[in-house]
């Protein structure tokens, strides 16, 4: 976006850089600390919690700052950033709580730790980036109420794959034409991969293995979609969106894949499709004005009714400093929940599982994570991916059925479960899921 280039510029002159902090210094953190430092005027990374501080000190070391500062109270915090050295900690909150600090970005993946931090930041008057969509798709909605509550900006980062449909859409919309599908690509689809079949790619590429599994196994892409539903109002056309279907023919002719009929009836959905070349999301979108339409065949968009807008690259941590900018000095939202949630994420078993197992997290050995349209989701009772962790199965799960509430019993006092059950009685007028943690408790 040229305005934001020109924006930073102006801070950047007048010596008041945008102050970011990373919650999280893995290979994401990694990239975009090494972007604004390196790249990015009017911008500063200041700060970094990790879990292990010395990941978070060779991180600024990644990106030439090899003078980081170990800091363990918030005076320390506060002292290092004003005197122009990054700073590192093992605690979040420091950096939730730091008067030296304008956005905080969550790199994470955690939705219960992401929670926590997520509110404390706000309540402390930061805007939050979110380069998390499993937090994000899975109480981002309520994450909003709390936002506008405390006057914060709470948003998804452009590069990801939400945040690059988000902008194709709302500039296709600016076109004057109604978009009807919008599209992920994915390279693999396999619903059964785990950190094991998946070490040796993410060792290659310095990444962690289960973060890789939750991109082969479809988990990832159905939280991004399911931000994109929740910001378009799209659904789905039934669970688990297109589940690998191979198209490898020509993008401008992806819409010969979809039912305008169903499309139009349904406002619009959100799918994927695994292969196609040249591509990495697509936008399908009519135009109501035969004049323009034949305006659009004449530029070479074909005939319609679906007329095919596509990129065909995802840069996330290049691009994710434009959403930085775009919330601290536009106060504007990439993909800005309309209201409660539209589509969900339902966790699926990846194997036969056994009454008594405690479930690992999502990108593991267990489950994996399909979209599903809310009403089904609530219906059914099933249990979102974002917050299998730690449930203990009451009985005997099927591979590849789905895992719902009465079938678990979850562990107790999270505050991300008490985020979603206030997310169903906000939007919903639903109170089954509070009732049903009030039975936990």
């Amino acid at each position: 976006m040229i305005v934001v280039d020109t924006a930073l510029k102006a801070r950047e002159a007048e010596g008041r850089p945008v102050r970011v902090a990373s919650i999280g210094a893995g290979f994401m953190g990694q990239g975009l600390t090494n972007q604004i430092i390196n790249s990015v005027s009017g911008m500063r990374m200041v700060a970094a919690y990790n879990r292990r501080t010395q990941r978070a000190v060779d991180m600024f070391a990644y990106a030439g700052r090899e003078d980081a500062v170990v800091a363990t109270t918030q005076g320390q915090v506060e002292d290092a950033i004003r005197a122009g050295k990054p700073v590192v900690t093992e605690d979040a909150f420091l950096l939730t709580r730091s008067g030296q600090i304008d956005v905080l970005v969550d790199v994470t993946g955690s939705v219960e730790f992401g929670a926590r931090v997520i509110l404390d930041a706000f309540q402390h008057g930061k805007d939050v980036v979110l380069m998390n969509a499993e937090v994000d798709g899975t109480i981002g909605p309520i994450l909003q109420v709390y936002a506008e509550k405390y006057g914060t900006i709470l948003s998804a980062c452009e590069g990801d794959e939400p945040g690059v449909q988000m902008n194709l859409y709302r500039w296709v919309k600016g076109l004057g034409l109604i978009p009807r599908v919008m599209g992920n690509v994915k390279g693999l689809q396999d619903p059964y991969r785990n950190p094991t079949t998946q070490r040796g790619f993410a060792e290659r590429w310095g990444q962690n293995p289960a973060m890789v599994t939750s991109f082969a196994d479809g988990s990832k892409i159905s939280f991004e979609q399911t931000i994109v539903a929740n910001a378009t109002g799209f659904q789905v056309q039934s669970r688990g969106m297109s589940r690998g279907l191979e198209y490898r023919g020509d993008v401008m002719k992806i819409g010969s894949l979809y039912d305008i009929g169903q499309v139009r009836r349904l406002g619009g959905v959100i799918d994927y499709v695994v292969g196609t070349p040249l591509t990495k999301v697509y936008c399908l979108a009519e135009h109501p004005d035969p004049k323009q339409q034949h305006y659009l065949n004449l530029y070479k968009m074909g005939e319609g009714p679906l007329y095919s807008f596509f990129i065909p690259y995802h840069l996330v941590h290049f691009e994710a400093p434009n959403a930085i900018a775009r919330v601290a000095l536009f106060r504007d939202s990439v993909a800005k929940p309309l209201g409660g949630p539209v589509v969900e994420v339902c966790a699926v078993a990846k194997r036969d599982l056994k009454a008594g197992e405690i479930l690992d997290d999502y990108g593991m050995y267990m489950t994996y994570g399909e979209a599903v349209n809310v009403a089904e989701m609530s219906s059914g009772r099933y249990l979102p991916e974002g917050l299998v962790e730690g449930c203990k199965l009451m009985r005997d799960i099927p591979k590849d059925s789905v895992i719902t509430y009465d079938d678990v019993t979850l562990p107790p006092d999270r505050l991300a479960d008490q985020l979603r059950a206030e997310q169903y009685r906000h939007f919903r007028a639903e109170t089954w899921l509070e009732e049903l943690l009030g039975v936990h408790a």
